[in-house]
Formats: structure tokens, sequence, C-alpha cells
């Protein structure tokens, strides 16, 4: 049997619920993975808010989209992947699980240094961080500004702006300046004044901004200071982007998906471990059962790194 946490309404965290079903089985071009660690991501629960739609069919909706484990079955077909293989899968459907079923083309061999923890937060989260510094167009010699850069998206979109040759002017509050002064950015602390604290810290200019919070001092903050808007990329200001001519990425109405940036990213981000130029950072973990203080726990906005579920 497979337990699975799913929403059996829309609304809070409250309304997730742990269920025994059968442990399923792959068709072609599938795997089954037993699950190590699932990523928890803000959009977990956006799934379920009833802010992308509250459609009572769609009920009781399977959360998580990327997940950590051992391959336990494959489908016909599938012959790049074989059963006990450790793997990083993304996307998946039902991630908050102990067994996912998902395509075998979305799952990339997990380094053997990296812990379960680690692999379980990586993909979703890397894979924005690449997207967002894609579409930004950062490149060797240029500043770029990172809003939120303490966070799950925003600690790998550090190391990898920099990986490119930027340099990076990193907000968040003060207790995280040293992590992001020894991953080599300059730190800035948001609030009153943030645009005259990142004019000090590069008197070059910015050249690109990521919004990472969705925060109207994020985007105000990035509007006076970039002067090309399309290089100003957020993955949550989903008003604001339209209003003001920003680019928006991720999976909001009128967002760009960056489907193939975000395929190809999948092993770039298991190579930049490997390799030691990304380090990952795993700020708590909980247990299956306690999915919903997870997701209560990255609401608050103030965790360093990634939230992890162990089955």
């Amino acid at each position: 049997m497979t337990t699975s946490v799913l929403a059996t309404a829309f609304g809070g965290p409250e309304v997730l619920s742990a269920v025994e079903s059968p442990t399923p089985e792959p068709g072609a071009g599938e795997i089954r993975i037993a699950v190590r660690a699932a990523g928890v991501n803000p959009i977990d629960h956006k799934a379920f808010s009833g802010l992308m739609g509250a459609d009572p069919s769609g009920l009781p909706k399977p959360v998580g989209a990327e997940v950590a484990g051992v391959v336990t079955a494959i489908g016909a077909g599938v012959d790049r992947v074989a059963v006990g293989d450790e793997v990083i899968a993304y996307p998946v459907t039902g991630g908050y699980s102990t067994d996912v079923v998902t395509a075998a083309a979305n799952a990339v061999a997990k380094p053997a240094a990296m812990s379960w923890e680690q692999a379980g937060g990586l993909l979703l989260t890397g894979a924005t961080a690449v997207h967002a510094l894609t579409a930004a167009g950062v490149k060797e010699g240029e500043t770029v500004l990172i809003h939120g850069a303490s966070g799950g998206v925003g600690l790998p979109a550090v190391q990898l702006a920099l990986g490119r040759g930027a340099t990076v002017i990193a907000t968040a509050g003060p207790t995280k300046h040293d992590l992001l002064r020894r991953l080599g950015a300059i730190p800035v602390e948001y609030g009153d004044g943030l645009a005259d604290r990142v004019r000090a810290a590069a008197p070059q200019g910015i050249d690109a901004a990521l919004d990472l919070v969705g925060t109207d001092e994020a985007v105000e903050t990035s509007l006076e200071l970039v002067a090309d808007r399309r290089r100003i990329v957020t993955i949550a200001a989903f008003g604001r982007a339209l209003d003001d001519g920003i680019t928006l990425i991720g999976g909001g109405p009128g967002a760009d998906p960056g489907t193939e940036i975000r395929s190809a990213a999948r092993t770039q981000l298991t190579e930049a471990f490997a390799t030691g130029r990304l380090e990952l950072f795993v700020a708590r973990t909980y247990p299956l059962a306690e999915a919903a203080d997870a997701l209560r726990d990255i609401q608050s906005g103030h965790t360093t790194g990634k939230i992890v579920l162990i089955p």
C-alpha cells in the first residue's frame, strides 16, 4: 500500500489528509519511485488554495511536484532507468507520497554525494533559478539584483549567477548576510531605502533583477534601477507583471513556463552540484504526516533554503 497526502477540499494546509491506496504500477514509458524525500514549495499550496480554481470535481487533489527516491518498477519501453537506481524526479504529480509514478524522462540520476534531503528539494527551485537567470539574460560582467536571495530559489540563483560571471547584489534580512557573503554575493537589507543601498553597493548600476518574493518593494526597486523592464523577472508578482511590463515566469496566468529550459536544467543542476559549483541548503525536514505544518513553515517566508518531507 501507498500513503499519500491529498487535499480533500480547497483551503489552507488544514485540508490535507493522509490516505492509503494500492501501490501504483507504471505504464509504458513510466517508472515507480519509492520516495525518500519530497520537496515542499509555495506552489504546492496554491494548487489547492482556490486561487487557481476550485472545481470540486478535481478533489481529492494530489500535492507535490518533486521527489527523490529509489526506482522500484519500470514500465514498457523504459531503458534509461533501472530498478534500484537512485533518482531525482521533477515534475511529478502527488509527490507528497511514499510511492510516485512518473515519466522516466522526468528523472535524473542522484549524485552519490547528495543527501536524500538535498535531492528532494533540488529540482523545482533550482530549475526556477535557471529559468529566471536565462529569462533575464544574465551574463558575464553584468550585475544582477536578486530579491529574496536566501530563499529556496534565491540561494541557487545567487550561486548560478556567480557561476555565469555576474556580480550579485542580494537582498535578505541581516541574519542571512554572512551566508550570502560566503557564497560570493554582496548582501543588502530590504526595507525602506532599499534602492539607495543597492546603488551604494553597485555604483556600476544594475543590469537585471530577479524578483523571487513578489512584493511591491522588490518590483518598484527593480523598476527604479533596471533600464530594460524585460530584464526584470518575477516568479510571484502576477498583477505587477502585466501592469508594468516585466517578465513573469512559472505556472501563473500569462507566465512563460520555460518548459525546455527547466527540462534541460535537471542535468545542469546535478552536474553543478557534483562539480562543487552548487551548494544545497535544507532548512528543515518534516515527516509526511506533518505536511500541513511544513507548508505553514514555508509560508512564513523566513526559511533559509528548502523545506523537505521525509516519508
